[in-house]
């Protein structure tokens, strides 16, 4: 079901799935263009999970898809409080709040309690700009043109990989971590061969790597069963 949420900085589109009640996760996507990447699986993953009875709402984060928002006027702070204004919505009407996030997702998800925070393949915010700023070089070397360097920090606004970000915006992200403790005592899931500490590895595909969208079925179930049986057990 589409709805929508209420922010200080105005209205921004939300997508629900599964009961009105009862626990609940908000699910918040990584940032810039693998959100467009992922959002298909991550729907697919919210309706396996509204099947086996747990609820989820998957917002626009302002300044990102479709949000009448300008991302280069918003700062870390004002997306982290557009997911919070998201999650006192699901509060009115379900148990419980758990934040379900994917990759960069991990910088925003300051709304849910510690043990309450689930986690895909966490990315901190200084790999993120670092994996931006690859794409705006290999995009500037393939047009022929030369590479570019960041502009001066006075500068007020970036363009990197065809996204204009703020400084502050900037700054923040390449402070934020989103994995230190004891800001985030939940549940980590990463991919097998993903060396770093994680409470679970599963096999699938590195699906925000490729060129198109696409949609990996069985990583999908395991990713909603994994976060079911994580729910229950917070519950417990």
């Amino acid at each position: 079901m589409i709805d929508e949420y209420a922010w200080r900085g105005g209205r921004e589109a939300m997508l629900r799935f599964g009961p009105g009640s009862g626990p609940v996760v908000v699910v918040v996507l990584p940032l810039f263009e693998e959100a467009n990447r992922l959002r298909a699986s991550i729907v697919a993953m919210c309706r396996r999970l509204a099947d086996a009875g747990i609820a989820s709402l998957l917002p626009d984060v302002p300044g990102q898809g479709e949000s009448l928002t300008l991302l280069q006027d918003c700062t870390l702070a004002d997306m982290r409080a557009g997911l919070a204004a998201a999650a006192r919505v699901a509060a009115m009407t379900h148990g419980p709040i758990h934040a379900v996030s994917i990759r960069s997702g991990v910088l925003l998800d300051t709304f849910a309690l510690p043990e309450r925070r689930w986690s895909f393949a966490p990315q901190p915010g200084s790999d993120l700009l670092r994996q931006l700023r690859r794409i705006d070089r290999a995009a500037t070397l393939n047009a022929g043109a030369p590479v570019r360097e960041l502009p001066a920090r006075t500068t007020q606004t970036v363009t990197i990989a065809g996204n204009v970000i703020g400084r502050t915006l900037l700054d923040a992200l390449e402070a934020a971590d989103g994995l230190d403790a004891p800001s985030h005592g939940g549940r980590v899931v990463r991919l097998t061969g993903d060396a770093r500490a994680a409470d679970r590895h599963v096999e699938g595909t590195a699906l925000w790597r490729r060129s198109e969208p696409d949609i990996d079925l069985p990583l999908v179930a395991l990713l909603a069963d994994d976060i079911k049986a994580w729910v229950v057990s917070c519950a417990g």
